[in-house]
């Protein structure tokens, strides 16, 4: 009855081994689908928004489009960029290898020269000789064995020099084709950078035309209001969209107030609560000065809902943490997370810019549950790094 029970468990364990294995792969495709469905909403959202705003200012509208352009080119600049370091890398180490095999083939190719010489001064009758010299038959044998053992070193040493002389040839053509990859991606680069050149020629130009439409009629508080309330619906609508999908956490983000960490290291240039151009409206979060291309950092474990360009905050990522609480990153360079992606305290999602229209460097760092901005002085204290 004991074997019994034992089979009985064995095969129930390996019956259910693969109706475990199925069920994973199901609820992995539920998961796909449901993240595919966010994105789509989010992404029918940003298109109206984008034409609301292009209704209300084709300027703004422009300026997307030369920022987003401007964010690509950055972004395939630095995929470039890696590619070349990763080839002169290999370039380098293949030529290292080369040099290598070079002093090798040297020194086999010495080593047998010097037999090559002892064979011609023997004359080329050698084994002859060596027949002839001997009267022995016991000193005969120990000399032909001898014999037999130097002529197949010999050999090995003519086998060495040709594999030597065949994994150079194979090296050189392998360095060949590093150059030929490096010169190519140096082409490729130099046609970004004139794109990008380009890209923010525009930008510069259409950042003036707006200054000038904004001065000519007197409009910065009704622009900075209308950007304001964009963002209040962007929010309000991702929360209503992620309603369907909760985020839950074993460490709930409101058990972290008072000890979070700055998504970056720089100079404080406008704080929670000061008032704005005018002096009609406040910062609902920190603008803080930072040379571009610095990194972004998340603040706490969460799920990127927003990552493209919004008004006002140029490339923006939002996170969601659970409980109604979502930091906002904008005025990045590039975004590094798509829609859905999760990240964790300190994940790299984005590179400092001067997007969405400012004039210098910088982030826009702002804490909210649901749609009312919080003061960041209750949450981030730590420095990063420390």
């Amino acid at each position: 009855m004991r074997a019994l029970k034992t089979c009985l468990l064995t095969l129930l364990l390996v019956a259910s081994t693969p109706l475990a294995q199925d069920a994973d792969g199901e609820l992995a495709k539920i998961k796909a689908r449901e993240l595919d469905q966010i994105r789509e909403r989010i992404s029918t959202l940003k298109q109206s928004m984008d034409k609301s705003a292009a209704a209300r200012d084709r300027l703004t509208a422009e300026l997307q489009d030369a920022e987003v352009l401007i964010a690509g080119k950055r972004i395939r600049l630095q995929k470039l960029e890696r590619e070349r370091q990763s080839s002169a890398k290999r370039k380098d180490e293949l030529d290292s290898k080369r040099i290598a095999r070079e002093a090798e083939l040297d020194a086999e190719s010495r080593v047998l020269a010097a037999q090559v010489r002892a064979a011609y001064m023997s004359g080329r009758a050698e084994k002859i000789k060596l027949l002839l010299n001997q009267r022995d038959p016991a000193t005969l044998g120990r000399m032909m064995a001898y014999y037999g053992y130097l002529n197949d070193y010999r050999i090995d040493n003519i086998g060495e020099v040709m594999a030597r002389i065949r994994e150079l040839t194979e090296l050189r053509a392998q360095i060949a084709a590093e150059e030929v990859r490096i010169t190519a991606l140096a082409n490729a680069r130099y046609m970004e950078l004139t794109a990008l050149h380009a890209a923010q020629e525009e930008r510069q130009q259409l950042l003036a035309s707006l200054k000038t439409k904004i001065s000519a009629e007197g409009q910065e508080i009704n622009r900075l209001a209308a950007e304001e309330k964009d963002l209040t619906r962007l929010i309000a609508e991702l929360a209503s969209i992620l309603s369907d999908y909760p985020l839950t956490s074993e460490s709930p983000f409101s058990e972290h107030k008072g000890r979070l960490t700055w998504p970056v290291a720089g100079t404080l240039v406008h704080d929670f609560g000061q008032l704005r151009v005018g002096g009609g409206m406040q910062w609902n979060g920190v603008v803080i000065a930072v040379p571009r291309g610095n990194e972004v950092r998340s603040v706490y474990h969460g799920r990127v809902v927003f990552s493209d360009w919004l008004a006002g905050l140029g490339l923006l990522t939002i996170v969601d943490h659970g409980e109604g609480y979502m930091t906002l990153y904008g005025y990045n360079e590039t975004l590094l997370k798509r829609t859905g992606d999760w990240v964790a305290p300190g994940d790299v999602i984005a590179t400092v810019g001067d997007s969405g229209g400012q004039s210098q460097s910088g982030l826009y760092f702002e804490i909210r549950r649901g749609t009312r901005p919080v003061d960041r002085r209750l949450w981030v204290t730590r420095r990063p790094g420390g």
